[in-house]
Protein backbone atom coordinates (compact mmCIF):
# COMPACT_ATOMS: atom_id res chain seq x y z
CA UNK A 1 0.00 0.00 0.00
CA UNK A 2 2.71 2.45 1.02
CA UNK A 3 4.94 1.61 -1.96
CA UNK A 4 2.01 2.12 -4.36
CA UNK A 5 1.47 5.61 -2.93
CA UNK A 6 5.17 6.42 -3.24
CA UNK A 7 5.23 5.22 -6.85
CA UNK A 8 2.22 7.39 -7.71
CA UNK A 9 3.82 10.37 -5.99
CA UNK A 10 7.07 9.85 -7.88
CA UNK A 11 5.32 9.51 -11.25
CA UNK A 12 3.25 12.64 -10.56
CA UNK A 13 6.35 14.63 -9.68
CA UNK A 14 8.14 13.43 -12.82
CA UNK A 15 5.17 14.36 -15.01
CA UNK A 16 4.94 17.81 -13.45
CA UNK A 17 8.63 18.38 -14.13
CA UNK A 18 8.28 17.23 -17.73
CA UNK A 19 5.23 19.45 -18.20
CA UNK A 20 7.10 22.47 -16.87
CA UNK A 21 9.93 21.84 -19.33
CA UNK A 22 7.54 21.34 -22.21
CA UNK A 23 5.69 24.59 -21.53
CA UNK A 24 8.72 26.76 -20.89
CA UNK A 25 9.26 28.82 -24.05
CA UNK A 26 12.74 30.09 -23.27
CA UNK A 27 14.85 32.14 -25.67
CA UNK A 28 18.43 33.38 -25.40
CA UNK A 29 18.82 37.15 -25.70
CA UNK A 30 21.37 39.93 -25.94
CA UNK A 31 20.85 43.71 -25.89
CA UNK A 32 19.27 45.10 -29.05
CA UNK A 33 22.45 47.10 -29.73
CA UNK A 34 24.74 44.08 -29.48
CA UNK A 35 26.67 43.14 -32.63
CA UNK A 36 25.82 39.47 -31.99
CA UNK A 37 22.97 38.38 -34.26
CA UNK A 38 22.75 34.64 -33.71
CA UNK A 39 24.44 31.84 -31.77
CA UNK A 40 24.32 28.07 -31.83
CA UNK A 41 23.25 26.07 -28.79
CA UNK A 42 26.84 24.87 -28.43
CA UNK A 43 28.20 28.43 -28.40
CA UNK A 44 25.67 29.44 -25.75
CA UNK A 45 26.46 26.31 -23.70
CA UNK A 46 30.17 27.21 -23.81
CA UNK A 47 29.39 30.66 -22.39
CA UNK A 48 27.10 29.39 -19.62
CA UNK A 49 29.51 26.65 -18.53
CA UNK A 50 32.54 28.93 -18.39
CA UNK A 51 34.31 27.20 -21.29
CA UNK A 52 34.26 30.47 -23.25
CA UNK A 53 34.14 34.07 -22.09
CA UNK A 54 33.87 35.85 -25.42
CA UNK A 55 31.31 35.86 -28.19
CA UNK A 56 32.32 34.26 -31.49
CA UNK A 57 34.13 36.98 -33.41
CA UNK A 58 35.35 38.62 -30.20
CA UNK A 59 33.83 40.75 -27.52
CA UNK A 60 33.51 39.91 -23.84
CA UNK A 61 30.42 37.88 -22.92
CA UNK A 62 28.74 38.19 -19.53
CA UNK A 63 26.23 35.35 -19.00
CA UNK A 64 23.28 36.03 -16.70
CA UNK A 65 21.63 32.98 -15.10
CA UNK A 66 18.22 32.86 -13.41
CA UNK A 67 17.73 31.71 -9.83
CA UNK A 68 18.14 28.04 -8.96
CA UNK A 69 14.86 26.19 -9.21
CA UNK A 70 13.19 28.52 -11.69
CA UNK A 71 11.32 26.83 -14.54
CA UNK A 72 13.14 28.97 -17.12
CA UNK A 73 16.53 28.00 -15.71
CA UNK A 74 15.65 24.30 -15.68
CA UNK A 75 14.31 24.43 -19.24
CA UNK A 76 17.28 26.43 -20.54
CA UNK A 77 19.92 24.17 -19.06
CA UNK A 78 18.10 20.99 -20.08
CA UNK A 79 17.84 22.21 -23.69
CA UNK A 80 21.17 24.02 -24.08
CA UNK A 81 23.80 22.72 -21.65
CA UNK A 82 22.25 19.27 -21.22
CA UNK A 83 22.56 19.52 -17.43
CA UNK A 84 19.86 19.28 -14.79
CA UNK A 85 20.01 21.28 -11.54
CA UNK A 86 22.02 18.67 -9.62
CA UNK A 87 24.51 18.18 -12.44
CA UNK A 88 24.95 21.93 -12.80
CA UNK A 89 25.56 22.37 -9.09
CA UNK A 90 28.14 19.55 -9.08
CA UNK A 91 29.81 20.96 -12.21
CA UNK A 92 30.27 24.42 -10.71
CA UNK A 93 31.28 23.07 -7.29
CA UNK A 94 34.11 21.14 -8.92
CA UNK A 95 35.32 24.15 -10.93
CA UNK A 96 35.12 26.50 -7.96
CA UNK A 97 36.99 24.06 -5.71
CA UNK A 98 39.72 23.66 -8.34
CA UNK A 99 39.95 27.44 -8.79
CA UNK A 100 39.08 27.10 -12.47
CA UNK A 101 35.93 29.14 -12.74
CA UNK A 102 32.93 30.90 -11.28
CA UNK A 103 29.29 30.41 -12.27
CA UNK A 104 27.46 33.14 -14.16
CA UNK A 105 25.95 36.04 -12.28
CA UNK A 106 22.53 35.00 -11.00
CA UNK A 107 19.40 37.14 -10.91
CA UNK A 108 15.99 36.37 -9.45
CA UNK A 109 13.71 36.35 -12.49
CA UNK A 110 13.22 36.76 -16.21
CA UNK A 111 12.33 40.42 -15.64
CA UNK A 112 15.69 40.89 -13.90
CA UNK A 113 17.47 39.16 -16.82
CA UNK A 114 15.69 41.52 -19.20
CA UNK A 115 16.82 44.56 -17.24
CA UNK A 116 20.45 43.36 -16.89
CA UNK A 117 20.85 42.29 -20.52
CA UNK A 118 19.20 45.42 -21.97
CA UNK A 119 21.59 47.59 -19.93
CA UNK A 120 24.82 45.78 -20.93
CA UNK A 121 25.82 45.06 -24.55
CA UNK A 122 28.19 42.34 -23.28
CA UNK A 123 25.46 40.50 -21.38
CA UNK A 124 23.67 37.37 -22.55
CA UNK A 125 20.75 35.74 -20.79
CA UNK A 126 17.63 33.68 -21.25
CA UNK A 127 14.00 34.30 -20.41
CA UNK A 128 10.49 33.43 -21.42
CA UNK A 129 9.92 34.74 -24.93
CA UNK A 130 6.84 36.67 -23.78
CA UNK A 131 9.23 39.12 -22.04
CA UNK A 132 11.13 40.01 -25.22
CA UNK A 133 10.65 43.57 -26.45
CA UNK A 134 12.62 46.11 -28.50
CA UNK A 135 15.37 46.34 -25.87
CA UNK A 136 16.44 42.74 -26.57
CA UNK A 137 17.47 40.64 -29.54
CA UNK A 138 16.79 36.88 -29.67
CA UNK A 139 19.97 35.04 -30.69
CA UNK A 140 18.79 31.47 -30.06
CA UNK A 141 15.40 29.83 -29.64
CA UNK A 142 16.30 26.31 -28.48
Amino acid sequence: MKSSYIKKLFVSAALLGATALAHADVVVVVASGSPVSSLTADQVAQLFTGKADTFPGGGKAVPIDQAEGSADRNAFHAKVTGKDAAQLKAYWSKLIFAGKGQPPKEVASGADVKKAVAADPAAIGYLDKSLVDGSLKVVLAP
